[in-house]
């Protein structure tokens, strides 16, 4: 009886696996027992080096260990490190930053192989053409969707930048970029290995196909202090200044007392300005042979974002977003106007035909003022428009019944100014804290801008579709984030449309094919 009894048991046990619940249960209890025993075998092996093109743990059925990371590829997991102090240093950073680095060459592979991208399904130039021979499409429609095409058929071609200093061109990296109103000129600022920032005017008119060369103009301008913003202005003439705000800079001067201890004596600050810069101070840069203009200064400590005036109710005007003010200011008269702002303003832009200048804030609110108030006057605000995140720029499209703004939740949006409400949404833009800028072209109907991952994209104004995405031809980094102009005439009335792209020392060119 005792002997049947503990057959029975012993048979009832080995019975269970049987069971489903069992099996699986038991599957994971072995699974989770090899996860714990493989990082203490991976804690004395890891100078051998994982695989890049892997990806997390989380998106495996693999359990995430805290500290360690998992290699599908050599189906291990690796040790995380706090720092970069070990042989073979693995971190959370470093695994995004190869990843990052893996699809980026994969997207300049793809662009290399494929001539011809198309923007969206069952779209190519026969298509196209038989629409509008057909009468599906109006003239308008069919220019756009032409833009759309040729966009996504652009090739990536280097510039040869020829200058007085070659060896410059070879260490000075490329801060900004910024194309004039006619697109022939482009106005750059270089930081220089030294340290500080330098300013140059690039001639486009040489930009043609097949031998892409242009010349760069430089001056003796030279600041050690950082550029916040840029923007042509036109005082003689159409863009005849540049307008740039240089940032504020404190030294702490320091010396040895008698018993060999450093000591603070003082500060020295030197206050933020904005100046403007004639363009005929670069030698050769306007076909016009002005005379060399002189250079002026307003003392405007603590601003943001800057804009110059086209309207002809506040002609010779310029305009200044500072820490909770905007300033306006007359380059003639050197009268100011100010308005209080309950955040900093990051972003300007004046419109043409109406008196207003809209102001893109921190703290996501987009707001009007009417220059025909005066200071502090009641009702100067015109438009409220809200963001959730700090406003980095504002564009207002031709017939001023709309704007597009974009913020530092990679958000961008189109705003009616007759509703105050978001008719548009565009998505894929990435940004995190930078103050990016955006390009809208109405004319090709697009939508440029460069993301804090150094990938540049290209919407369709029309209906936010996106048409195309293009990596940076550097290794990805936030330090190197490309500056990109977009023309529909690069060099001038004559030209061809395309993108210029500025990142690192390099030039490139994306033209129409």
């Amino acid at each position: 009886m005792h002997k049947s009894s503990w057959q029975n048991r012993r048979h009832g046990r080995r019975s269970h696996p049987q069971n489903p619940w069992f099996r699986q249960h038991g599957s994971n209890e072995r699974h989770n027992a090899g996860a714990q025993q493989s990082p203490r075998h991976s804690s004395h092996c890891d100078d051998e080096a994982p695989s890049t093109s892997s990806g997390t743990a989380g998106s495996s059925s693999v359990p995430d260990l805290p500290g360690y990371y998992y290699d599908p590829e050599k189906k291990r997991y690796f040790r995380l490190l706090p720092g970069h102090n070990n042989c073979n240093p693995l971190t959370k950073e470093s695994i995004r930053q190869k990843e990052m680095e893996s699809k980026r060459l994969q997207l300049l592979e793809q662009e290399d192989k494929q001539g011809k991208k198309i923007a969206r399904l069952g779209f190519n130039a026969s298509s196209l053409l038989q629409k509008s021979k057909l009468g599906f499409l109006n003239v308008t429609s069919y220019c756009r969707l032409a833009h759309e095409l040729r966009v996504s058929c652009m090739q990536r071609k280097k510039v040869q930048i020829q200058s007085s200093d070659p060896s410059a061109l070879a260490s000075d990296r490329f801060n900004m970029i910024l194309a004039d109103t006619n697109s022939d000129r482009l106005f750059t600022v270089n930081d220089v290995k030294v340290g500080g920032s330098k300013y140059g005017i690039i001639n486009l008119r040489g930009l043609k196909t097949p031998a892409l060369r242009v010349h760069m103009h430089e001056n003796l301008y030279f600041t050690n202090r950082k550029v916040n913003a840029v923007c042509w202005a036109s005082l003689n003439h159409l863009d005849s200044h540049i307008l740039y705000l240089l940032a504020e800079e404190t030294l702490y001067l320091t010396v040895l007392n008698s018993f060999s201890r450093l000591c603070l004596m003082g500060i020295a600050e030197t206050p933020g300005c904005a100046t403007l810069l004639p363009a005929s101070l670069f030698v050769s840069s306007h076909p016009g042979g002005d005379r060399p203009g002189m250079l002026c200064s307003f003392r405007i400590p603590g601003a943001w974002s800057c804009a110059w005036s086209l309207n002809i109710q506040a002609n010779n005007c310029f305009s200044t977003g500072l820490s909770r003010r905007v300033l306006v200011t007359s380059v003639v008269t050197g009268h100011r106007q100010s308005f209080g702002t309950s955040s900093d303003v990051l972003a300007q832009q004046f419109a043409l035909m109406a008196p207003l200048l809209f102001n893109g804030c921190r703290s996501g609110e987009i707001f009007a003022i009417d220059l025909r108030c005066r200071n502090q006057g009641k009702g100067w605000q015109a438009t409220r428009l809200f963001h959730d995140s700090a406003v980095t720029s504002v564009q207002i499209l031709q017939e001023e019944q709309c704007v597009m703004a974009s913020d530092m939740a990679g958000t961008i949006k189109l705003w009616d100014l007759r509703t105050t409400k978001c008719i548009r949404q565009y998505e894929g833009h990435v940004n995190e804290y930078a103050h990016l800028p955006l390009h809208v072209h109405e004319e090709e109907g697009i939508v440029v801008a460069v993301g804090q991952d150094c990938y540049t994209r290209i919407w369709s104004l029309h209906d936010a579709q996106l048409l195309r995405t293009i990596p940076s031809p550097h290794p990805t980094s936030k330090a190197d984030i490309p500056s990109v102009a977009f023309s529909s005439r690069l060099g001038g009335f004559q030209g061809a449309p395309g993108l210029l792209m500025a990142v690192r020392q390099d030039l490139y060119c994306f033209s129409y094919s």
